[in-house]
């Protein structure tokens, strides 16, 4: 054999040997491909666990500028944050708020509204001052506003988007926040009011007792009797008073973020509480106004002009009327013009 056919022979065995490598690496190639990736999701998962296992609980990166909130990469606290909202918050407003509705429904297909027994004197009495009848409506114009724009927050993308579309919904959205945002001020103003005008009248006493024993008058047929509010109407200013309130200063910490509170889960926990204090105000005052309207007669006007019918005032609130019609009683907390007579 002579040395051009060994050269031949050893450069063709060079050639198998790199095609037998270059068919492995593709064939090794092609079965990996063939592997379904892991998902992301799975490794997610496997992150979050560990994530849980450890102290804070947050994935913190480092970061050059002033807010240090910036390093926090991955916060598990914040998807069961999204999970509760998204699922047993809306449950707890659905039930809360549908619930009133359906309860007054019933209410007042079987009782009707509440009439005043003896008719209208035709003698009306004044029951509150301007800056009383002021006090309440902008708490309540405000409140109202509050709420629906609320809703939509909440809700408003399930119900209202499908009927309306994408376009008019971002419209109403973008209006709807800044009014919830602006309505926040006259709103805690409202309320501060209330608070300082009705105090002194919506101090629980044994009347007050009486009154609940009887189911407020539902229980038999006789009206309990009350002073210038009832125990029902305590009940509504004490749920504005302290609700009120919280409504405003979770509101304000929602408006202003991480200026009162500066940690992402006080954040979270007060978006949680504003929503929830939210939805049960909105179902009372739903009862409130059923009441103050079409629940009982002659409610409405106390509101409106300030005056009331003196049989209704005497069939709802007799130790309220035994006090303004007393000429020798020299009390200050009695309205302005309510004093001797108290008629108009």
């Amino acid at each position: 054999m002579n040395g051009f056919t060994l050269k031949l022979r050893a450069v063709l065995a060079a050639l198998v040997i790199c095609l037998g490598a270059a068919t492995l690496d593709v064939s090794t190639a092609v079965a990996q491909s063939a592997q379904p990736a892991a998902p992301a999701a799975a490794h997610e998962e496997v992150l979050f666990r560990y994530l849980q296992t450890q102290g804070s609980g947050n994935l913190v990166g480092r970061v050059s500028i002033p807010d240090h909130k910036a390093a926090t990469l991955i916060q598990p606290g914040g998807r069961e944050f999204q999970e509760t909202w998204r699922g047993p918050m809306k449950w707890i407003a659905a039930v809360a708020i549908i619930g009133m509705i359906v309860l007054v429904g019933i209410f007042y297909a079987v009782k009707g509204p509440i009439r005043t027994t003896s008719g209208y004197a035709g003698r009306l009495i004044k029951r509150f001052r301007g800056i009383d009848v002021f006090a309440h409506w902008l708490t309540a114009v405000s409140f109202v506003v509050l709420a629906i724009t609320g809703l939509n927050i909440t809700f408003g993308r399930y119900l209202l988007l499908p009927l309306i579309g994408a376009e008019a919904f971002t419209s109403w959205s973008e209006a709807a926040k800044v009014a919830h945002n602006f309505m926040g001020f006259p709103f805690t103003l409202g309320v501060l009011l209330m608070f300082v005008l009705f105090l002194k009248d919506n101090i629980f006493d044994k009347t007050d007792l009486r009154w609940f024993a009887q189911g407020g008058g539902m229980i038999g047929h006789a009206h309990p009797p009350a002073r210038k509010f009832n125990g029902g109407q305590k009940i509504v200013y004490w749920a504005t008073v302290f609700g009120g309130g919280a409504l405003a200063v979770t509101g304000f910490i929602l408006m202003f973020p991480f200026q009162i509170v500066t940690s992402i889960d006080g954040m979270q926990l007060a978006l949680q509480l504003h929503g929830i204090i939210a939805f049960l105000m909105i179902a009372l005052i739903i009862g409130h106004i059923y009441l103050g309207s079409i629940g009982m007669e002659g409610a409405f006007r106390a509101m409106w002009s300030g005056k009331v019918d003196l049989n209704w005032a005497k069939e709802h609130h007799p130790l309220w009327v035994e006090e303004i019609m007393n000429p020798t009683r020299k009390d200050s907390s009695l309205p302005a013009g309510a004093k001797g007579a108290g008629a108009d």
